[in-house]
This record gives C-alpha cells, sequence and structure tokens, in this order.
C-alpha cells in the first residue's frame, strides 16, 4: 500500500509544535494542533463569568501558543493563509479526532513520564498503522516505546527536527527496537521530498548526531576562547561565514538559541554518557556556569554574551560580555592577519589550509578547535553513526554549515590535518590511521560526478545513498565544463542540457558574468537543447548588478558608459526569453534586482522555497534597468481582463518595485507576480533545486518549444495611471513618510511602468518600454542623492535615506 499523508495531529503547541504544525501547513497538509486544558482560570476569564468548562477556555493555552507563534521572526509560514490549514483542540476533548489523521507527531515537554501518559491517549484512539512519531531532542527512543502495543512501537519512532523547522534543513530519523523497517525508508524519503529537509538516520544514543557533535563543538570552542583570551566578537568572527558557518558566529547563537538549552544538555549527556573518552567535555567552562548562576541566558533574557541597550539618543548599541570583568563593554571589530589572507579566497574549501597555517592568535584557534571537532567525531563512529557522511550530513544541516568535519579534514588534506591534530593532543580514532595505512587519503572522492564516502568497515568507497539523481556542480566541475571566465561557468549538465553558474562575489553581475550568459545562449542554441542558470551557493542566486562599476562611471559622469551598459544587460535579459532554446532558471535564496530580472525573463523558473525575491533597485536611488520595470508592467497586462480595476492590478506591481519589497518565501514571490502559478516551480529541497531545473529544460524541449516573438501588445495606462500615482506619492511626501529623493524615484517609476506620456491606454512594445526604462535609469544616475545612496551601500553595507 502506498502511504500518502494529509492530515497531521501535532501534539504540542509550544515553540516547535506550533512551528512544525505550520511547516506541515506550509507544503499543503491540513493539521490538527493541540495541547492541554488549563487548569485554573485567569483573574479576567473570572470576571467574565466563565468556567473551566467554557470553550474558549478549554482551547486557551493551544490558541496563545499558536498566534504567538504566527508572529515570530523569521516568519513559521510562507504566506499568511497557510495557517488557515491548521485547526486547534485540546488533548481531553479532540484526542479522538487523531483516528483520522495519518501522522501522529508527539511534541511535548521532553519528561518520559508526560510522554507516556500522552501516549496512553494516542493508543486508546489512533487507528492501527498510523504513523506515531516524537520530536524528543534526547530521550531515548527505546524508553519511550516500553509497554505499547506491537502495532504502536511497528509504526514509532523519533523524528527529531531542528528549530525553526522551516529554516533548519536537518530531520534526524531515529528508529525504535521494533520499528518496521519500510516505516523509515518512508520517512527518509518523506522528508526529503515532501518537507525539504536533510534527512539523516541516526542511532538510538543520546542526543543522537547533530546535537551531540554540535553541542560539543560549541562547549569546547567557549573553552578554548577562555583559556586563549579571545573575546565574544573575536570568536564570532572566527567561527563565522570565514568558515562557513552562520553569522551569528559562537556567542551570539548561544544568545539566540538560549544559554539554558545548550547547559541541559550538556548536563544530560554528562550524567549518561558512560563510554564517551571525552565525556569531561561536557563539564560547563567557567564562563557558561557563571552566566547560568546570573540567569543571564541570551536573547530571552535580555542579555547573555551580547546585551542590547539604547544609548541617550536612543540609538540601538551592542555590547559584549567582558569575561575577565563580568561586566558589558562597546562590542569592537575583530582583527586577524590570518583572516587578511583569506579575503581574496572566494571559495570555502581553499581558505581552511590557509586558516590553519596562521602565525596568530586565529591560526591557534583554529588548530586547536578544529583538531579536538574532528578527534571527538571520529571516536563516535561507530556509536553514533555507522557512516561518516550521516555525521557531516547531520551538522551540515542542523547547525547550518557549509562543510561538515570530514568534509574540511579533506580540504586540508588528511595526512596533514592528523599530524596538527597530533601536535595538538587529539589524535583522531584508529580507524583513521588504519585508513591511511590502507593508503586512503581523503574521506570523499568524485567518480564520474558522483560523490563517494569512505567506508570503513570494507575499507572502500561507496556512493552515499540518495544522492544520485542530484546535481552538484562540485562533483562535475573537473571533468563537464565547457568554457570559462572569472565570472561564469558553463558545465554540460548531460541530456543535452547547459548550466551555466556565476560565481562573482554573490553572484552578482559585471561584465564578465553578462559575457558567459551570451556564451551559455549562443552555445546552448548551436549545440544543445536547453539551458539552465543557478548555482550551488548557499547565500545567492544572485543579489544583482555589481554597483561599484556602476557607481564609478556615474561619479565620472560617462553616461554613454552607462547607457551602453544598461542596453547589453537589457539584451542580456530579453535573451532569455527569445532565445531558440528553453531558458529555466533555479532560483534560491537572495535573487535580488538584476537577479530576480533574470528569472523575471526565463521561460520558466523552478525555485526553492527559501527563495527572497525581489526588485530593489530603488533602494539605491534607481529604478528596475534591466527589464524588471518593462516586464512588471507587461505581466500586469496580461492579467487585465474586461471590467477589471486595471489601475489596481497596475498599483500592486507598483508599490512592490517603490517600497523594495522582497518575498519571504517563493510562494509569497508568486502572490507578488514573480512566479507564475501554473508555469514556474517550487521545490521543498535546496539540494534537488538543479536535478529539477535540468528536467524542467528537458520537459519543454521534449514538448516542441518554440522560440516565442518579441510583445508588441502590451496595454500600459498612460497619463491616467500616472496621475494616480503622482497623487498618491504627493501625499506620501506630504505626510513626510517619503524624501524627495524617493518621491523624485517614485515618479520616474510611474513614468515607465505606465508607459510614458500616453493620452489614453493603449498597447505599445517590450522595446518601446526599455527604451524608457534605459532614459529612467540614466537621468537617475546623474543625481547626487542616488550617489550618495550607492556609496553607502558599497561603504557602509546601507544606503542613506536621504
Amino acid at each position: 500500500m502506498q502511504r500518502k499523508i494529509n492530515k497531521i495531529a501535532v501534539l504540542g503547541a509550544g515553540i516547535m509544535g506550533s512551528r512544525i504544525a505550520l511547516h506541515f501547513a506550509n507544503i499543503g497538509c491540513q493539521v490538527l494542533l493541540m495541547d492541554m486544558v488549563p487548569k485554573s482560570l485567569l483573574p479576567d476569564e473570572e470576571a467574565k463569568g466563565l468556567t473551566l468548562e467554557s470553550p474558549q477556555i478549554r482551547n486557551r493555552i493551544v490558541h496563545e501558543l499558536f498566534f504567538k507563534t504566527l508572529k515570530a521572526k523569521p516568519d513559521p509560514a510562507y504566506t499568511k493563509e497557510v495557517a488557515s490549514r491548521i485547526s486547534l483542540g485540546n488533548f481531553d476533548d479532540d484526542m479522538s479526532k487523531i483516528a483520522q489523521v495519518d501522522w501522529i507527531i508527539e511534541v511535548v515537554v521532553e519528561r518520559l513520564d508526560i510522554k507516556k501518559l500522552i501516549y496512553d491517549k494516542v493508543e486508546a484512539h489512533r487507528k492501527p498503522g498510523t504513523l506515531v512519531t516524537s520530536n524528543t531532542s534526547g530521550i531515548p527512543i527505546h524508553l519511550m516505546c516500553e509497554g505499547r502495543s506491537e502495532d504502536f512501537q511497528a509504526h514509532f519512532c523519533g523524528t527529531h527536527f531542528f528549530n525553526p523547522p522551516r529554516y533548519l534543513r536537518l530531520l534526524e530519523i531515529i528508529p525504535g527496537p521494533k520499528t518496521q523497517v519500510e516505516i523509515i525508508d518512508f520517512l527518509m524519503h518523506y522528508g526529503d521530498l515532501y518537507l525539504g529537509k536533510q534527512t539523516v538516520l541516526c542511532k538510538d544514543t543520546p542526543a543522537f548526531i547533530a546535537n551531540r557533535l554540535g553541542i560539543y563543538a560549541m562547549v569546547q570552542t567557549i573553552r578554548t576562547a577562555q583559556e586563549m583570551g579571545l573575546s565574544v566578537e573575536e570568536v564570532d568572527k572566527l567561527t563565522g561565514p570565514v568558515v562557513g558557518r552562520p553569522k551569528s558566529g559562537t556567542f551570539r547563537l548561544s544568545d539566540v538559541v538560549g544559554l539554558d538549552t545548550t547547559v541541559n544538555v550538556c548536563n544530560n549527556l554528562k550524567g549518561i554518557l558512560k563510554t564517551d573518552e571525552s565525556v569531561a567535555a561536557f563539564k560547563l567552562p567557567e564562563i557558561m556556569a557563571k552566566l547560568m548562576e546570573n540567569k543571564w541566558l541570551g536573547d530571552k533574557t535580555g542579555q547573555g554574551f551580547y546585551k542590547k541597550i539604547k544609548d541617550e539618543k536612543g540609538k540601538s548599541v551592542i555590547l559584549a560580555l567582558d569575561f575577565d570583568t563580568m561586566e558589558y563593554r562597546p562590542s569592537e571589530k575583530a582583527q586577524f592577519e590570518t583572516l587578511n589572507a583569506t579575503k581574496s579566497i572566494d571559495r570555502l574549501a581553499p581558505r581552511f589550509p590557509v586558516l590553519l597555517k596562521g602565525k596568530d592568535k586565529a591560526g591557534a584557534f583554529y588548530r586547536k578547535t578544529f583538531t579536538d571537532t574532528f578527534k571527538y567525531a571520529s571516536h563516535r563512529i561507530p556509536e553514533i553513526a555507522d557512516e561518516l557522511f550521516r555525521v557531516d550530513d547531520a551538522i551540515k544541516a542542523g547547525f547550518g554549515w557549509q562543510m561538515g568535519v570530514f568534509e574540511t579534514v579533506d580540504a586540508i588534506g588528511l595526512k596533514s590535518f592528523v599530524e596538527i591534530a597530533e601536535g595538538e593532543d587529539h589524535k583522531p580514532a584508529q580507524w583513521v590511521y588504519d585508513m591511511l595505512d590502507a593508503g586512503f587519503e581523503s574521506f570523499y572522492r568524485i567518480e564520474k560526478g558522483q560523490q563517494l564516502y569512505y567506508d570503513i568497515p570494507s575499507k572502500s568507497y561507496k556512493p552515499i545513498p540518495g544522492t544520485e539523481g542530484l546535481i552538484i556542480l562540485d562533483n562535475i566541475r573537473k571533468t563537464n565544463v565547457v568554457w570559462e571566465n572569472s565570472g561564469a561557468s558553463l558545465f554540460d549538465l548531460g541530456d543535452g542540457i547547459l548550466g551555466v553558474e556565476f560565481h562573482s562575489k554573490m553572484n552578482t553581475f559585471g561584465a564578465e558574468v553578462i559575457e558567459g550568459l551570451n556564451k551559455a545562449y549562443s552555445l546552448a542554441e548551436k549545440d544543445f537543447r536547453g539551458l539552465v542558470i543557478g548555482n550551488d551557493d548557499p547565500q545567492a542566486f544572485s543579489a544583482g548588478a555589481n554597483l561599484a562599476v556602476l557607481f564609478m562611471y556615474a561619479i565620472e559622469q560617462e553616461f554613454d558608459e552607462i547607457n551602453m551598459i544598461i542596453a547589453q544587460f537589457q539584451q542580456t535579459m530579453m535573451r532569455a526569453r527569445y532565445s531558440s532554446i528553453p531558458v529555466v532558471t533555479a532560483a534560491h535564496s537572495l535573487t535580488l534586482g538584476g537577479g530576480c530580472e533574470l528569472n523575471l525573463h526565463a521561460d520558466k523558473i523552478v525555485a526553492a522555497a527559501e527563495t527572497y525575491m525581489g526588485l530593489v533597485e530603488v533602494g539605491v536611488g534607481v529604478i528596475p534597468g534591466g527589464g524588471g520595470t518593462k516586464e512588471m508592467a507587461l505581466r500586469c497586462s496580461d492579467e487585465y481582463h474586461p471590467g477589471d480595476a486595471e489601475l489596481n492590478i497596475l498599483q500592486s506591481a507598483f508599490m512592490n518595485i517603490a517600497q523594495a519589497k522582497v518575498s519571504t518565501s517563493a510562494h509569497e514571490a508568486m502572490q507578488m507576480n514573480y512566479l507564475k502559478a501554473g508555469r514556474d516551480q517550487i521545490v521543498l529541497n535546496r539540494a534537488r533545486l538543479l536535478a529539477e531545473a535540468k528536467q524542467a529544460a528537458i520537459e519543454l524541449a521534449d514538448n516542441g518549444y518554440t522560440q516565442p516573438v518579441k510583445r508588441n501588445d502590451i496595454k500600459v495606462q498612460g497619463r491616467a495611471g500616472i496621475a494616480l500615482f503622482k497623487a498618491g506619492i504627493k501625499a506620501m511626501r506630504l505626510g513626510n513618510y517619503i524624501s524627495d529623493h524617493d518621491a523624485l524615484i517614485a515618479d520616474k517609476l510611474a513614468y515607465v511602468i505606465c508607459g510614458g506620456d500616453l493620452s489614453y491606454a493603449q498597447p505599445v512594445s517590450e522595446d518601446y518600454l526599455l527604451d524608457l526604462e534605459r532614459e529612467a535609469f540614466l537621468s537617475l544616475c546623474g543625481e547626487r542623492k542616488t550617489l550618495e545612496r550607492m556609496q553607502g551601500l558599497l561603504t557602509g553595507g546601507k544606503p542613506p535615506r536621504n
């Protein structure tokens, strides 16, 4: 029987329960979310004459918890409409409804006795064969199975989501002693394909994989920082993006998560680990113990390793904790020679050898912490996982690391790294030495475009399960590149599909990227049957145009050069639509400005669910100049039907551009008309994006793709539309909601999107609108305040609101 998941019951509406419920609602499931019945009335409830039997009282807890979660940032829901798929109830009145669901997920407090009471209720109403899983982060699965029916145990396991479940990709699957193999196989597949997760099969060991290793690394990093006399800012700089980890670093991450959460895991592990050679590491470092004593737990208590205050001018100021004085001081910018040496190294892997060779404190810190984490990870195999790739997968997806522990060692070189580890008294497990003795010098290798991992028992390399159908550009970089320059690479993706990847900073459009794109169009039209534009960069599809070049020409008032650059950019965007082969974009994460414009012109967008798309050019004092303004006028024209309030449709597009609004998900991008329902596709699992985009290109080609013809039937509103927008702009300026320069930009945008000074609504061509767009862009480049905004973004990261 093919198992299908349409209805979910989530038991427990706390932070995790409500967010898990919303993520299932994100993917279209109907969800029943339940929690306890209150045991007492609040004073205002008593004053209203309500009783514990009143319906609104019985569901008060679940309502309060759920609606608090709806206001959380970052947003746990793809769109506001998602919440309508969730119904609320309580354990006493509504548990019988679980007989109608396909999957029951328990997310109550981490106490075995309470979980067992909930399972008693579940067993009384559950339909045989229904999935039951627990989101426990540490209670052994086998203990939760005790005393349960055979059918319950056969369909029960751990499904450990990481918080926030919408954004963190890890889903640990932990079988119980009697869990059916087909249940585990189903959950591994479902989590990957439908929930967009990196599903990792774990053993029923304390804290499973990610928390076991991640908490160890965090605590040891804090201990090392104290021993070396490093400040919180220095450590966060060293453990952030420079090593492919979240910008929060170590101490900021602790404040966000809550120090008590980390401490609870440490204390639990210290108490239950019996065979862990490094169990002493889970004893709290002195600084963590002091913060716990002071109840400085991080964001939830207003202070932790950092503290935010208002200065005398009301401006927010970040203070950092001084370990010696236990007092807060102004946060300082961290600087290290070793980090300076890596500034020109864009790719992550080549940075690691440089970092570990550093002669300053940074180099010493990396040698101590990297070798310590590697030692610990190597000793956890086969205790927590039989295969080393599962350890890397878990730490990457659960803690946001771009490279896992074993991948990092490969980047440095296994033989040399072991020598460094021995020098730090951090010898890895014996199997690593056995591996080297057998002549194997890397944990991973690439063969025929597929990544293989070193299998310890067989002393051989095996394919990583589940990756067979994925396209990972790093795996084919040495064999499938057909052309490249400093800004772009063209790959033969197989089956007649060409791929193009940008590798400028944040994949911005400069001369080299534009050259690469045009080369891709030409080569695809000549030798291939489709083109896919995408990358494996975790940060951005493209953050837009290279502003530095534009700023340089604008300062020098080289308007002919700017005109030529914008004209070429427009033509490059238009080639995405008017090539003789289908062009598919694989949008994800930051897809801004020119990156958004390129997607708007593709034949199809295959977007990751986490795609943040928008036309944001007004922020730097210009309007979208790569066909974005033209394209939104075209899309609005296509939406007009007899009797429609056409100006209302156009106004929505105008406001999205004028406010530089960025979608918070691909689903919201569809509501904003950046993605088209029925044509474009949303993919939950980011790892599958390029493969899905390639398949889309194949289908377009197989279905008889024909080259489109340029449009000359775009209905624009002319003076009537301009007058409407100008009235709104004037009102916003009089209310002091926008500046004079904001108003000028909005006026230019209104002029272009309405088709210019036309006496009545009429059809125009794309080329006509592109000319208007380019003229407006050029005129704004001559404005001093536009130059100030560009300079602000280039120098300080934030343009002034002048």
